[in-house]
């Protein structure tokens, strides 16, 4: 059996926040594999279904974000899942909207419903899936940001994000992580920021040719280096000779 786990706040009050997208992924799943009516076990809501020939479980904590680790650790215990099998989805301000990372193992990182759900498990050691959902302005706390809903304008990006995520938690339960990381561990502006940073190598030659300099330096540097490193090496193997 897999089991997923998305994080967030139960409550109206609380649906679209930021918080919240690990819900979000959950419900994407829930849909495609058109599963049937949520049922409340574990302070949870949970869903049963197979996912290419997969028995998974879809379970959404009701305890609040920061005790999400109590309900995980009730699922776990109750059917003995293995934790290589069980994924948890969660928010990430410090990864930009619309990127993903796939981690087998690690720590919280300043998430409460994971650092929660660490010190529930005894370990890091269990697979998740953090959604970024970019960083706060100066204005607002971390507390006020991860409880405010998407604007209006992020609101596509967002939904698309989180296809994404069901279509990466789909791979995981069909092949495994690291297909999974290979897979959605990728900046998907990667191309566009590759291109700004050529049109700023265009418009400013004079550093291109300033930067070039360096590294000719740099490597020079390097060699001579290596050329002492083998002097010596040359002197020892001659002393051992002797």
């Amino acid at each position: 059996m897999k089991l997923v786990v998305g994080l967030g706040n139960p409550g109206v009050k609380y649906e679209g926040t930021r918080h919240n997208v690990g819900f979000e992924v959950l419900t994407v799943l829930a849909r495609r594999w058109n599963a049937g009516r949520p049922k409340s076990k574990f302070k949870a809501e949970v869903v049963e279904l197979e996912i290419s020939g997969s028995k998974v479980l879809l379970l959404s904590p009701l305890t609040y974000m920061n005790l999400s680790g109590q309900s995980i650790r009730a699922a776990v215990d109750f059917f003995k899942v293995e934790l290589k099998e069980l994924m948890v989805i969660c928010d990430d301000m410090a990864l930009d909207l619309g990127r993903l990372r796939i981690k087998g193992s690690g720590s919280a990182g300043g998430q409460n419903g994971l650092a929660n759900t660490i010190e529930q498990l005894g370990t890091e050691n269990f697979p998740r899936l953090r959604v970024g959902i970019g960083r706060p302005p100066a204005s607002l706390t971390s507390a006020d940001y991860v409880l405010q809903t998407f604007s209006k304008r992020e609101r596509p990006e967002v939904d698309l994000v989180v296809q994404k995520s069901a279509d990466a938690v789909e791979m995981w339960i069909r092949q495994d992580i690291s297909a999974a990381m290979s897979r959605y561990n990728v900046d998907p502006n990667a191309e566009a920021k590759a291109e700004a940073k050529n049109k700023v190598q265009k418009t400013n030659p004079e550093k291109n040719k300033e930067n070039q300099i360096k590294n000719l330096e740099i490597t020079k540097q390097d060699s001579s280096h290596q050329n002492d490193e083998t002097d010596k090496q040359t002197k020892i193997e001659n002393q051992k000779k002797e």
